[in-house]
């Protein structure tokens, strides 16, 4: 299996630890990930909040290079998946558009290629065989609150790989790698997204109430594959906490991490060290067995 790879501005900085846990998992499965040359930004919330062609035109240069290298593409970032899916289900669907836009790109889409998320990729069922059989620890008393957030989703007629109100590839992940998944009520509410910067109490109050919500339901970890929502879900506990009264510390994971830890891959325990809260309290409970109350 071989894919273009674009990492997009993320997971080159403040998402390091997805980019290069995505790049040694892919490695171990024996998905081969071709870094698109000379990519740009795919625009993310600005471009289509300010220009639309620009926001269509921008994910499509990439598309036409990743078209030349005869591959298709793999996002991992939540956000760059969506904003990148979008365009090419509007180049496909509007050729005046794409006729426009090619026209003023070296290297044209013809769409040829598709798009895929990390996730996607990872939880087709040949990959989860390959992950399920490969497992050296299984993370037995892990119980993460698997958490989509809106971009991996959403809009359905867009993106389309999983349910958008009741999805499962990351909880079918968790479980290929002996977690336990928790039953919980926010799994794709928003984080709050960039507000993060504009408005962050909203933020905080979006944060407190997922975060709240899977502790109720007894999660020890949350689990993700968006950049923007790790951000605000680590950067807000304390906030969030402070404002609900309530102790809103809570480890928060990549699904590519916990995928290579159960794997037992080569320099995934390193990507731990980017984390602004401790991993530890969770990672310590894996392969414990629970005491028994006494009678």
């Amino acid at each position: 299996m071989k894919y273009a790879y674009f990492p997009g501005c993320s997971l080159e900085s403040t998402a390091k630890e997805f980019g290069e846990s995505t790049h040694l998992v892919a490695e171990s499965l024996g998905i081969e990930l071709h870094e698109i040359p000379d990519w740009n930004c795919c625009g993310a919330t600005s471009a289509h909040n300010l220009d639309h062609e620009l926001s269509v035109a921008l994910p499509a240069r990439n598309l036409g290079i990743a078209e030349r290298m005869g591959m298709d593409v793999v996002a991992p970032c939540a956000a760059c998946y969506n904003r990148m899916r979008s365009a090419e289900v509007e180049l496909k669907g509007n050729a005046a558009l794409r006729d426009d836009i090619n026209s003023r790109l070296e290297k044209k889409y013809t769409g040829a290629i598709t798009v895929r998320s990390a996730l996607e990729v990872f939880t087709t069922p040949h990959v989860m065989e390959r992950v399920a059989g490969s497992v050296r620890k299984p993370l037995a008393g892990l119980k993460p609150a698997c958490y989509y957030g809106c971009l991996l989703v959403r809009p359905p007629k867009v993106l389309g790989f999983d349910d958008p109100e009741a999805p499962c590839s990351l909880d079918r992940a968790m479980e290929a790698v002996g977690a336990e998944p928790i039953d919980w009520y926010f799994k794709n509410e928003c984080c709050g997204a960039s507000f993060g910067l504009s408005k962050a109490e909203i933020v905080v109050k979006l944060t407190g109430d997922i975060i709240s919500n899977a502790k109720k339901h007894g999660a020890n970890c949350i689990v993700t594959a968006c950049p923007l929502c790790m951000t605000n879900l680590e950067m807000r506990q304390a906030a969030a906490g402070k404002a609900r009264g309530e102790d809103l510390t809570m480890p928060v994971f990549f699904f590519t991490e916990l995928v290579g830890l159960a794997m037992e891959v080569p320099g995934v325990k390193k990507c731990f060290a980017s984390h602004l809260v401790d991993v530890n309290p969770a990672l310590d409970v894996v392969g414990k067995e629970p005491v028994a109350a006494e009678s």
